[in-house]
């Protein structure tokens, strides 16, 4: 169970160019925003993206990582379309999303189903969960995982 106070789990995905990125290569060096969204191209998810994009200046000092089980490709479709600044992780084979407890059962229209339930993990530069936030609304998250780094 990953909890805050916690060292991340490390990982290692491909991004939208099919280049590894591992988690503990910002160790150090910079604090990430981890970010598992449900799937490129919807609604919910894209506004969440473009609220990231919006205000990526105000990330000092930190990385932000977009995570879901959708391909490569199709997150290059992703950032293309909504002309986003920073890497997206496929997690194709679920290892991640299982590793940080956001692949869980969810219900909609009566509907049971697998699914990544939106999560921001919040890793400080010595590779600490300082903060997560599960279950996130998207209308002035942004604004609360800055508030969050201000304190780190």
């Amino acid at each position: 169970m990953v909890k805050e106070g916690n060292k991340a789990p490390d990982f290692s995905g491909r991004d939208q160019n099919g280049i590894s990125i591992k988690l503990s290569s910002f160790r150090g060096k910079k604090n990430v925003v981890l970010y598992f969204y449900p799937k490129d191209m919807t609604p919910g998810c894209a506004t969440e993206a473009c609220d990231f994009r919006d205000q990526f200046k105000k990330f000092k000092n930190t990385v932000i990582l977009g995570v879901s089980i959708d391909p490569p490709e199709r997150h290059q479709r992703f950032i293309d379309k909504y002309d986003l600044p920073f890497e997206l992780i496929s997690d194709e084979n679920k290892k991640v999303v299982n590793k940080y407890g956001v692949w869980q059962e969810k219900k909609l229209y009566g509907k049971t189903f697998m699914g990544i339930v939106r999560s921001t993990f919040i890793i400080d530069k010595k590779g600490t969960i300082q903060k997560i936030f599960s279950k996130v609304k998207v209308k002035g998250h942004v604004d609360e995982v800055l508030d969050v780094l201000k304190e780190i």
